[in-house]
């Protein structure tokens, strides 16, 4: 796991797995452009040294997206690595009563922001004549997830996305892959359990967990190291797959939890 020399932007990385893909990335020896809408971003960013840049962006912008290329160009030269890991969660309603903004708002950020990341960096790649991407995706990326249909549908795309545009650059000396999480130790989990029971979301987090094999949640490390792994040269073999980094829970026939 070498990333000397090589930069990497991560979006949603002021916190959670983002964050974790941040910090590995620099331990390896690379460096690293975090993006995130929040403003903290900067200051998480500063925490991580000289070799950590900050920059807050909208990723369904388009203006703003070509504005975090932009500032990695400007301070470090290149892109090597891209991780379009930024996501919301949305709301716990069911299709019928799923408001439409939220919907809306869901799907700019998971998959439309995927696709802009894709759209300005990959030139960059490109012209390079080398990279690696990994897009995050999820368990809702390969399962129905009642009452989150946004979520999910998003998910699902970002991983058929990942597919075409494998295909399209690997020529180009550019791999495409995506990670798909299961429950993970985050923020957004702690909202989803949140809203499934306001009461009680210590009670939905001890549900959630016995459907899991391993009996608990993944933490954000775990999962910033599979990202890392396909980022790096040791996955040279490795384009258009979409790994799962779920504890078991999609591969052993453990029940998928409908949330009521």
């Amino acid at each position: 796991m070498d990333f000397n020399g090589k930069v990497a932007v991560v979006t949603g990385g002021a916190t959670g797995i983002g964050y974790a893909v941040a910090q590995g990335f620099l331990k390896h020896g690379g460096k690293v452009v975090i993006v995130d809408r929040d403003p903290a971003v900067v200051e998480a960013a500063a925490g991580l040294g000289a070799h950590a840049l900050g920059v807050v962006a909208d990723i369904s912008k388009s203006g703003d997206v070509q504005a975090y290329v932009k500032a990695a160009l400007d301070v470090f030269g290149k892109i090597d690595c891209l991780v379009n890991n930024a996501g919301i969660e949305g709301k716990i309603a069911p299709v019928a009563e799923y408001d439409e903004a939220v919907w809306d708002q869901v799907i700019a950020i998971n998959l439309k922001g995927t696709f802009l990341g894709l759209r300005h960096v990959l030139p960059v790649m490109i012209a390079q004549g080398s990279g690696s991407v990994v897009n995050m995706s999820s368990t809702a990326g390969v399962l129905g997830t009642p009452r989150m249909a946004a979520y999910t549908s998003s998910k699902h795309a970002v991983i058929g996305l990942t597919k075409t545009v494998s295909g399209e650059v690997a020529r180009q000396g550019i791999r495409v892959n995506c990670v798909c999480p299961g429950p993970t130790d985050t923020k957004m989990l702690r909202s989803i359990e949140t809203m499934i029971n306001p009461n009680d979301p210590d009670g939905v987090r001890e549900a959630y967990k016995a459907a899991i094999p391993t009996g608990r949640y993944a933490t954000s490390a775990e999962i910033a190291n599979v990202v890392l792994f396909l980022l790096s040269d040791l996955a040279a073999a490795v384009t258009g797959a979409h790994y799962m980094a779920d504890m078991g829970r999609t591969q052993v026939g453990a029940a998928v939890t409908t949330v009521k």
